[in-house]
């Protein structure tokens, strides 16, 4: 009877032993195949400290609808950089931004070059600022006359002026140039025109490259 329990007792010490050994490897197997998943608001997390330190970074930006003002928060969280918005004294109405109606106060303005809306947001400082990242919606094929009332009001030397605009399709076309013109001061650089629906990754890679002219 002793032997009998004593040879049953290593039986069942084999079995277990025998199903742990063949149910730990696929186990470990399956945990080692599980994806690994990254949102695009991880994608800050790991990028260059040229591109997100912030330091003199300055996101200043034009929104009427906001389009843009969702793109100017995106390049300010991965950048690190202070965010300004260009706010008019009289705010558009939805009448205003009827760009099919030759009558409507934007229409009327952008076929006015003399047009210089004006800025009812705190005056900004430019003294710490190196890099100053520019964003508008294009109106008409060009940046709206509030952009040419900000260029005009403030002094870019010494700062890299990186545009970037937002629309349905029309590119950025020559509204950077204008408004480089206008301003008379700052190294501008290339513009980007973005979609209502850029990703963070999209806007991340733009970033990379514009760091990367920069210090050229």
């Amino acid at each position: 009877m002793k032997i009998y329990k004593y040879i049953m007792g290593l039986l069942t010490a084999f079995i277990l032993f025998s199903l742990t050994a063949c149910s730990s490897p696929a186990e470990t197997k399956s945990e080692e195949l599980q994806p690994s998943e990254t949102s695009e608001t991880e994608v800050s997390e790991s990028v260059d400290d040229a591109l997100t330190d912030g330091s003199g970074v300055i996101v200043a930006y034009f929104s009427a609808t906001g389009n843009t003002r969702s793109v100017a928060e995106s390049i300010a969280d991965i950048t690190g950089g202070e965010l300004y918005e260009i706010v008019p004294s009289e705010l558009y109405t939805a009448e205003d931004l009827d760009y099919g109606n030759s009558q409507s106060r934007s229409s009327m303005e952008m076929g006015d070059p003399s047009s210089r809306p004006e800025i009812g947001s705190a005056e900004l400082s430019l003294d710490d600022c190196s890099t100053l990242y520019l964003g508008y919606p294009i109106w008409h094929g060009q940046a709206p006359r509030i952009m040419d009332t900000f260029v005009e009001t403030y002094d870019f030397d010494g700062i890299t002026v990186i545009p970037f605009c937002t629309s349905g399709g029309s590119g950025v076309g020559s509204s950077a140039e204008n408004l480089a013109a206008l301003a008379g001061s700052g190294n501008w650089l290339e513009g980007q025109r973005f979609s209502a629906n850029v990703s963070d990754t999209d806007i991340y890679n733009w970033l990379n490259d514009s760091v990367n002219n920069t210090e050229q």
